[in-house]
This record gives C-alpha cells, sequence and structure tokens, in this order.
C-alpha cells in the first residue's frame, strides 16, 4: 500500500506545471484603431455549451487596457509550428512593437468584433468579455466565443502547452475513446 510517505512533496509555487492548462494561444485586441496581439499561456475552456474561455491577462499585459476598454478580442489557437514565433511574441510589447508586422502575421477581419483573427492560426475565436468580476482579484477574464473559424487546410492540428518553465509539450496521439462515453454521447 502507498502512503504518504512513499510521495515527494512538489512546492507550491509549481503546482501549474503539473497541472497545465490549454494550449498556448494568441490574444488580438483593437484599441483605438491599433491591433495588438499577445501570448497567453495561461487559460481553459470553462463550458462547453455556450463556450466560455477563462484567460488571465494583468496589467503588466499590453492587451490589458484594451481588453478592459474593449470588451472584445480573438482567441487565436496557433500550432506547434509556429511555436518559436508564438514565444517571440510573449517577449515583447505592443507598447514598442507592432506584432503583426513585426512577425509577419495577416490580420483578418472577423464579423463580430473589431479585433483581427490571426491567418496563420489554425483557429480563431471571435470573443465578447462574458464576465469580469475575478479581474480585480485574479487579472481572469471569463470570455465568451460569439464566432469561430478554423482553417479546413489543416485536419489534424498540433497545438502546443506550456509547461511553466520555458518548455513546452507537442499534442501526439489521438486516444478515441468515443465508444466508452456513454454518459456524454450527446457531445460526441
Amino acid at each position: 500500500m502507498i502512503t504518504v510517505n512513499d510521495l515527494q512533496a512538489h512546492p507550491l509555487d509549481q503546482v501549474h506545471r503539473l497541472i497545465e492548462p490549454g494550449p498556448v494561444i494568441l490574444i488580438t485586441t483593437q484599441h483605438r484603431g491599433v491591433p495588438n496581439v499577445m501570448t497567453n499561456g495561461f487559460n481553459m475552456m470553462v463550458r462547453h455549451a455556450p463556450p466560455l474561455i477563462a484567460a488571465t491577462v494583468g496589467p503588466w499585459d499590453y492587451s490589458y487596457q484594451a481588453l478592459v476598454e474593449t470588451g472584445e478580442c480573438v482567441v487565436s489557437v496557433p500550432t506547434a509550428d509556429m511555436a518559436d514565433t508564438v514565444v517571440d511574441i510573449g517577449n515583447c510589447s505592443g507598447a514598442d512593437v507592432d506584432k503583426f508586422h513585426a512577425f509577419g502575421l495577416t490580420a483578418v477581419a472577423g464579423e463580430k468584433v473589431q479585433a483581427p483573427l490571426v491567418g496563420e492560426c489554425w483557429a480563431n475565436l471571435e470573443c465578447k468579455v462574458a464576465d469580469t468580476s475575478l479581474v480585480g482579484a485574479y487579472n481572469l477574464f471569463l470570455l465568451e466565443p460569439v464566432r469561430a473559424w478554423t482553417d479546413p487546410s489543416r485536419s489534424r492540428p498540433r497545438l502546443f502547452h506550456h509547461r511553466g518553465d520555458g518548455t513546452f509539450s507537442v499534442d501526439g496521439d489521438v486516444l478515441d475513446l468515443k465508444d466508452r462515453m456513454t454518459k456524454w454521447q450527446y457531445l460526441l
């Protein structure tokens, strides 16, 4: 029998490395006519229908003010082949750099929000800020996708996930367990 004495304590300030959030995403905003894109590694799905996403964006992020003032953004989902660019986007500020130009990204106009989609990303979710009640305490925005787009030329996109220490994991094999999802068939 295993007891707690057989286990190793893990530092609480590194728990995020044990349960990583969703894939690394890009969040775009448009503020006073100027588009910006930021890298975000702390995000998660909150519910599936209607969809709701939580993302940490704080006052240290140039996009924070735009998100607060406009109440909208685009969540763009890059693939693993974009990892170097996505990390580089996160290493500079939109206050100093036109990131769309500097990184050769294509700003695509959406239908429901002013913030641009990122043409190079596999998926783009036009979002409205649904709830800011957790922003003051946790810098956590709840975002509701109001329009979603995917690139049909990418049948099996490989997403990547931040492990919290400068390393990333990349999606690999897919386990198809649909036949075992007996309680949740309506979601398939």
